[in-house]
């Protein structure tokens, strides 16, 4: 956790560990990996769960905001990959979930351009680590949530937005992508409960598929990107918006 201070829950487990560690952070991320190697001796999975989003006109945009997104969807993995690897190599195997987004295959909400820039970089980088990695024994896995019952996701989107510059053209769209995010209803959510149990199928090795994608809306998603033209897919995802 950033803040292990914050946490009310999860200490009073006498089997559950807690380290500070921001993905962004080589330094923590060392600590935190000897620290956890230290108290469990072998580390059998690593899950790459951190994550953040950042909404809005890429023209609105902070350069802090775009390196923000990358370092912690992105090169947050890529950083805690490398930090496991000789451990994983020196135990002869392991596996890595990195918990992506249906995002990262589609691009179903206007003005996430940096959110599913790093999410598809994601899945890039976890396809060709696949290959990578399979001789060493290592295995990769994704999921890709959407929404969920249990995580404020739309109070802690980070919505790019210049105080200096205002640019009215993108005002409607932004409006109706606010409203759609804050309206939708848990019917096409998924409770966090769900996706424990398929992290921990995976882990457990009692499903060996690469990519699991979470929930109806999701699924029906890829199944209308996979069916249409990208050129029809993007014209109706706009439609929507308009």
């Amino acid at each position: 956790m950033r803040k292990p201070e914050k946490d009310s829950t999860l200490g009073r487990y006498s089997n559950i560990k807690i380290f500070k560690l921001d993905v962004t952070c080589l330094d923590e991320v060392k600590d935190a990996i000897e620290g956890a190697v230290g108290a469990f001796g072998k580390i059998d999975v690593v899950v790459n769960n951190a994550g953040i989003g950042t909404y809005g006109a890429l023209e609105l945009a902070t350069e802090q905001d775009i390196d923000w997104q990358f370092a912690v969807n992105t090169r947050g993995p890529i950083n805690v990959i490398r930090g496991f690897l000789p451990h994983f190599r020196g135990n002869g195997g392991g596996m890595f979930i990195n918990v992506s987004s249906y995002m990262g295959l589609t691009t179903a909400v206007p003005l996430g351009s940096l959110y599913n820039m790093s999410k598809f970089a994601l899945e890039g980088l976890t396809e060709a680590l696949y290959y990578e990695l399979k001789p060493l024994n290592i295995d990769l896995r994704l999921i890709e949530p959407g929404g969920m019952t249990d995580n404020d996701f739309v109070n802690n989107v980070v919505w790019n937005n210049k105080s200096e510059l205002r640019i009215p053209a993108y005002d409607a769209l932004a409006e109706k992508v606010q409203h759609r995010m804050a309206s939708a209803p848990d019917s096409v959510k998924t409770e966090m409960a769900e996706i424990v149990k398929i992290v921990e199928g995976l882990a457990n090795r009692e499903s060996n598929r690469f990519r699991t994608i979470i929930g109806k809306a999701g699924n029906d998603l890829l199944t209308m990107r996979s069916s249409l033209p990208i050129e029809e897919y993007l014209d109706k995802i706009d439609s929507m918006f308009r």
